[in-house]
């Protein structure tokens, strides 16, 4: 693998979804440098009246345009060049917060959320226009996002709201965002909303307190089908409906399954063409190796006057991953996160219990493939964007900082990778952050890597008789651990490939640039 030299940088630096550029943020201008050769190719002047800080700072999704906001203003600008720029003043009451604000279906779309949900906004920076919509359900500023979902291709916004202590629905049209259907589900106190990745079904599910609960609505808003939970339960969850209810909700990335997870030691996989559970994923509480499901062990060991050495074993006797760690009694349980990998043939968990372990499954044939046991709690997990069966983990802890791991089913294990050595001072400093940059899939995964003052990127792959993304010149080490990850043909998982399913819900009609519904019955022979 390579790195390349380090960068300078602030605590507000970003790697475009594209992957081709860079963002970072230095007083009141904002440089962009070109991945390619890692060269300045333009600078955002803020202005003379940027009161800071920085409460949010993002890429559009095509790439074009930044976002930086204060607490005074909202700007968006061209982040290739001067061709465009935009002001909105007073997006929130003086003094206050916005709960979230970020870009909408389009790059000339903001939406934000103000301070305790008073207000949903939606800015359309080409008309210069605002659509107010009041008492958006939110509980706090990191789940502000869960109370809209914006519908693929047709970029209808639906948004949960509450008033008079009743959840409604609202579906409204683009880029109008005029009033289109409005209901009130049959919730006591919904948690979410989210639209499927295909965009035919609109989900609501309510909050743990009140059980589990899912309910399907058809694009228009017609009710189609309510999920109450598993129909079978294991015998260790036989009393699931006494505790909590849904705890997280994830679409697999061509939208045939959704994951259900709960306060319990299972997963829920719902197949979307007929909206019924087929797979239920069982987290044992002791694994027990075999041929078809590696279980990899962290190794730490400290060379005499070196580095911390990370490397992992693969366990060949029955092992319990580590429980959590806490000064309290008070117990933890459940699926903390979700995550399917860009084929969808992956999906990776992790539970409360155990947050140091990872779990990968193989989604058609429902079976544990691959379990990676951290000493570290697990703070990031991130399958590569475009890059099937590849994923990034982090681990918190003074003797994770500047290490991340990359693991795929051909490695032995995963394979950490030390930024430390390639930051001034050999030291990071400050909060860092670590994520994938979203190359063409032809390419090596390469590893976008920040702390407080610097960034560095790396790539993974066997490039010492190739040059790097950023170019051959720019390299400033080398590793010759380097392996290639194109190579899928053999996997030592045994992955069953994806079979085609034939969908029983017709296709829903080309209706890109149209801001009507669909009737729910329209396509009925």
């Amino acid at each position: 693998m390579q790195f390349s030299r380090a960068i300078k940088s602030s605590t507000q630096s970003l790697p475009s979804p594209d992957g081709r550029y860079v963002a970072t943020v230095f007083g009141s201008v904002v440089n962009v440098r070109a991945v390619s050769g890692l060269e300045v190719i333009n600078v955002v002047k803020l202005g003379q009246d940027f009161a800071g800080p920085v409460l949010s700072f993002q890429w559009s999704p095509s790439s074009r345009l930044l976002l930086i906001v204060d607490a005074e203003r909202v700007r968006v600008a061209s982040a290739l060049d001067g061709s465009f720029s935009a002001t909105v003043r007073n997006h929130v009451a003086a003094g206050t917060k916005p709960a979230y604000v970020g870009f909408g279906a389009s790059d000339a779309e903001i939406c934000v959320i103000s301070s305790f949900g008073l207000k949903f906004t939606v800015f359309d920076l080409a008309s210069s226009k605002a659509t107010e919509i009041g008492s958006p359900k939110v509980f706090s500023s990191s789940s502000a996002s869960r109370c809209f979902s914006l519908r693929p291709e047709t970029r209808h916004l639906a948004l949960l709201t509450r008033a008079s202590g009743k959840d409604m629905v609202s579906i409204h049209g683009y880029p109008s965002r005029e009033l289109q259907r409005s209901w009130a589900p049959d919730t006591i106190d919904a948690q979410a909303l989210a639209w499927s990745l295909d965009g035919r079904w609109l989900v609501v599910w309510e909050s743990p307190a009140h059980g589990h609960r899912v309910l399907f609505y058809t694009s228009d808003g017609h009710a189609f089908k309510t999920w109450s939970g598993p129909a079978d339960p294991f015998p260790e969850d036989r009393d699931y409906a006494l505790g909590g209810g849904v705890k997280s909700v994830e679409f697999s990335a061509d939208a045939r399954y959704l994951a259900i997870g709960d306060f319990s030691r299972s997963v829920s996989l719902l197949s979307m063409s007929s909206v019924t559970e087929t797979i239920r994923l069982r987290h044992p509480k002791t694994l027990v190796p075999k041929e078809s499901l590696q279980v990899w062990q962290e190794q730490i060991a400290v060379a005499h006057a070196g580095p911390i050495i990370h490397t992992f074993l693969r366990t060949t006797q029955a092992i319990s991953p580590a429980p959590a760690l806490r000064d309290n009694s008070e117990p933890i349980s459940g699926c903390a996160s979700i995550s399917f990998d860009p084929s969808s043939v992956l999906v990776a968990t992790r539970q409360d219990d155990s947050p140091g372990t990872v779990w990968i499954w193989d989604v058609q044939a429902a079976e544990l493939r691959a379990v990676l046991l951290f000493h570290g709690n697990v703070a990031t997990l991130l399958w590569h964007p475009r890059i099937p069966e590849t994923l990034l983990v982090r681990c918190e802890g003074d003797q994770y900082n500047g290490l991340i791991f990359a693991w795929d089913p051909l490695s032995e294990g995963p394979r950490s990778v030390d930024f430390v050595p390639h930051l001034p001072g050999a030291k990071a400093v400050g909060r860092v952050r670590s994520m994938w940059l979203g190359f063409d899939p032809s390419s090596y995964p390469s590893v976008f890597f920040s702390d407080a003052q610097n960034y560095v990127l790396a790539c993974l792959g066997d490039t010492d008789h190739g040059p790097t993304p950023w170019g051959e010149a720019e390299s400033a080490g080398t590793s010759p651990s380097g392996e290639r990850h194109q190579q899928r043909e053999e996997s030592p998982l045994h992955l069953v490939p994806a079979s085609g399913m034939r969908s029983e819900v017709p296709d829903l009609e080309d209706v890109d640039g149209c801001s009507e519904l669909e009737d729910t019955f329209v396509h009925k022979r």
